[in-house]
């Protein structure tokens, strides 16, 4: 089971990519992100940085690819739907592609899980919607 969330952002994949690395660093996404919590001492771009979101969402950092712009990452706990009580193996990814014909980022926010997940994909598909648009915005 999972979400496949996708957008075209209109700046070159270097601006995209240097805007959304840093695990700890959501500042582009005030519609959605409220509050961010980093956890332990890891920077926002080492692999087993941890975050709460919002003081709900829990989640560690398992993945950093600087050539390929990807980010990798679980959500360890959360609200209803992605709590650790209905879903398991939550993984979250955020890849960055460019659109060479205009110099545009395609950004695709995909996710997957294991056992449970009752009205996990209804929960998430408006987040990373919102999450997306945010982007776009912080770009226009």
């Amino acid at each position: 089971m999972g979400c496949c969330n996708s957008a075209v952002i209109a700046a070159p994949i270097d601006k995209v990519w240097t805007t959304i690395r840093d695990f700890h660093e959501l500042g582009w996404s005030a519609n959605v992100v409220e509050k961010i919590d980093v956890v332990g001492d890891a920077r926002g771009t080492q692999i087993g940085a941890k975050r709460v979101l919002n003081d709900a969402f829990h989640e560690t950092l398992i993945g950093l690819d600087e050539e390929a712009r990807k980010i990798r990452y679980t959500v360890d706990d959360g609200p209803g739907a992605v709590s650790r009580d209905n879903v398991t193996g939550y993984i979250g990814q955020v890849e960055l592609f460019p659109i060479t014909e205009n110099d545009t980022t395609l950004v695709l926010w995909t996710s997957s899980w294991s056992g449970g997940g009752e009205g996990t994909k209804e929960f998430c598909d408006p987040v990373y919607e919102g999450l997306l648009s945010d982007l776009k915005a912080h770009f226009a």
